[in-house]
């Protein structure tokens, strides 16, 4: 494996542009290949087998392209995915579920931890048990979220719609104690402003993106597999769904003025 091979970041849509986004920042040397799923997006509702078929073909699809490093930048397929990918792929394979648990124990005074998922995130008590690992008699409550998902793919997600449909869904927690929420969809940091605001300054609103890209910095560089200084990496993303929705956000996101997008098809049995 060359050190100047690509990075490859996977996802159910366009949320895990936030995790792709801290990696070309703290990385920009590093060539980025993106897939994301926004065809069969939303993961959340889904059973985990099926989220387990969707992450391997996304992971064999940029093995193919020959990939020097994994990142799993969705919360649901992390929590379905990540153990079967570290054991089976040549290749480091980074989830967004452990730097985020991280992240937010740096931050809590209290360890009075907040968690917003998709469904299947929060069935599978993937984020408890991770801040349990790193703190046993912390305390964790959880809210699923399923309907932020749909709003960021439809791009949606600056609105007055959007921040009537935050505040509703989180009026759940407003009798719940926390100081941290960790945003446990990488689909929701495009909703930071409106999440921030229904919590107010006493809660600090965090997403696993700064952490994950410090990770696979980490593994990297470990490896000694940091890609050559003077290179300057053109990013390609890939796409199950639209392209015109998906150029849109990548724009606004990514502030990358001409995205190189491809449609790509996955088989459907």
């Amino acid at each position: 494996m060359q050190a100047n091979a690509p990075i490859g970041v996977i996802d159910s849509g366009v949320g895990g542009l936030t995790v792709a986004k801290e990696i070309m920042r703290l990385l920009p040397n590093e060539q980025v290949i993106y897939i994301g799923d926004n065809a069969r997006c939303p993961y959340g509702p889904r059973p985990q087998a099926e989220v387990r078929k969707y992450t391997w073909q996304m992971a064999k699809a940029l093995m193919d392209k020959n990939i020097k490093l994994l990142v799993i930048a969705c919360n649901t397929a992390t929590a379905a995915t990540l153990e079967s990918l570290q054991k089976k792929l040549p290749i480091p394979v980074i989830g967004v579920i452990f730097p985020g648990a991280r992240a937010a124990m740096k931050v809590s005074a209290t360890k009075e931890i907040a968690v917003l998922g998709t469904i299947g995130t929060v069935k599978s008590g993937a984020y408890e048990n991770a801040l349990k690992s790193l703190m046993s008699s912390c305390h964790v409550v959880q809210l699923a979220c399923p309907k932020f998902v749909p709003l960021v793919e439809s791009d949606e997600y600056e609105g007055e719609f959007a921040r009537k449909m935050v505040r509703e869904t989180l009026a759940q927690l407003e009798r719940k104690h926390f100081d941290t929420a960790i945003l446990g969809c990488t689909h929701y940091p495009l909703l930071h402003d409106f999440i921030q605001e229904k919590f107010g300054p006493s809660v600090t609103v965090l997403s696993s993106a700064a952490e994950t890209a410090k990770d696979v910095e980490n593994h990297l560089r470990f490896q000694n597999m940091l890609a050559s200084a003077d290179k300057r990496p053109v990013h390609k993303f890939y796409t199950s769904g639209s392209t015109s929705i998906f150029e849109t956000i990548i724009k606004k996101w990514l502030e990358i003025d001409k995205p190189v997008i491809h449609s790509i098809k996955f088989p459907q049995t």
